[in-house]
């Protein structure tokens, strides 16, 4: 049976022909905020849109970009932390698979959308103007005041940190910020 290894991420990954691969990693801002709903069942789901930049040079040298815009949709405890974490314009790294579905559009017309299943997700910055601080998500934050002179405003993202070298007692899980 002939197979292909190769690296990804100090791990050796080997590939034969009987196997496939469906993985999907994207870090990009979001395009709104999430979408929550439920099923009937009572489980969660989420949706959102991603938006990823790609840049390079041409022949010219000119700088060029693209952006590419994604669907993700997320399930159960993912979802729910996506609602209350994740907002417009904030930062994520989604880790899941592409799937292609088919519906029936209102005009009757058969539609298929291809959508990323998120199974990991990691939160990143918050968009400028939104604060990070615990219990004050989905707030903006007040426009700092600016100078006379003409200098851009700096905005600067409070991020909560732990330090271990003070703590005397155990870390419990309410102290933990995310």
């Amino acid at each position: 049976m002939y197979s292909n290894s190769f690296v990804y991420k100090f791990a050796t990954i080997s590939i034969s022909k009987q196997m496939n691969l469906n993985k999907v990693m994207l870090v990009g801002r979001l395009t709104r905020d999430p979408e929550i709903r439920n099923t009937p069942s009572g489980q969660s789901v989420a949706t959102l849109s991603l938006a990823t930049n790609r840049f390079w040079k041409d022949k010219s040298g000119q700088r060029q970009d693209k952006t590419e815009f994604h669907n993700i949709v997320l399930w159960g405890r993912l979802a729910e932390i996506a609602g209350q974490y994740l907002t417009k314009g904030q930062e994520a790294y989604i880790e899941g698979r592409m799937e292609t579905r088919k519906y029936t559009a209102k005009d009757g017309s058969e539609r298929r959308v291809t959508e990323i299943i998120a199974e990991n997700m990691q939160l990143g910055t918050r968009a400028a103007g939104t604060s990070s601080a615990p219990g004050s998500f989905n707030k903006p934050v007040s426009a700092p005041q600016q100078s006379t002179q003409n200098s851009a405003p700096h905005i600067e993202e409070e991020i909560p940190t732990i330090n271990l070298d003070e703590e005397q007692d155990e870390i419990r899980l309410e102290d933990v910020p995310f």
